[in-house]
C-alpha cells in the first residue's frame, strides 16, 4: 500500500500561482511513478501531470502545458505540482496519483490515489 497525501490548495487569483505538495508514505516511493489529476464539479476526473519514477520523464495535458511543472523528490518521498499563470478553468480538486507498472496519464493507470486538495482560481 501507498499512502498519498496532497497540500497546498487554496484560493487564488487568476494569474497567480500555487504550488500542490504530494507526500508518500508506504512502500518504496522511488518504485513509483507519479502524477496529477484533477477533478471539477460535474466533470469527469482528467489528467494533469505525470513523472516517471527516476523523474527523467514528464507528461502534461495540453490544457496546461507551458504553465505547469511537475518535480519529484525521491529523498523527501514527494512530488510537486507548480502550477503557475492559473485561469479559472483550473479551478478543481487535485488528486495524487501513483503508478507502479505504469505512467500514470490514464485513471485506468493509477494504482493509488490521495484524498484531493481543492484549488479555486477567481477571476
Amino acid at each position: 500500500q501507498v499512502q498519498l497525501v496532497e497540500s497546498g490548495g487554496g484560493l487564488v487569483q487568476a494569474g497567480g500561482s500555487l504550488r500542490l505538495s504530494c507526500a508518500a508514505s508506504g512502500r518504496t516511493f522511488s518504485n513509483y511513478h507519479m502524477g496529477w489529476f484533477r477533478q471539477a464539479p460535474g466533470k469527469e476526473r482528467e489528467f494533469v501531470a505525470a513523472i516517471s519514477w527516476t523523474g527523467g520523464s514528464s507528461y502534461y495535458a495540453d490544457s496546461v502545458k507551458g504553465r505547469f511543472t511537475i518535480s519529484r523528490d525521491n529523498a523527501k518521498n514527494t512530488v510537486y505540482l507548480q502550477m503557475n499563470s492559473l485561469e479559472p478553468e483550473d479551478t478543481a480538486v487535485y488528486l495524487c496519483a501513483a503508478g507502479g507498472v505504469r505512467v500514470p496519464i490514464k485513471v485506468s493507470s493509477v494504482d493509488y490515489w490521495g484524498q484531493g486538495t481543492q484549488v479555486t482560481v477567481s477571476s
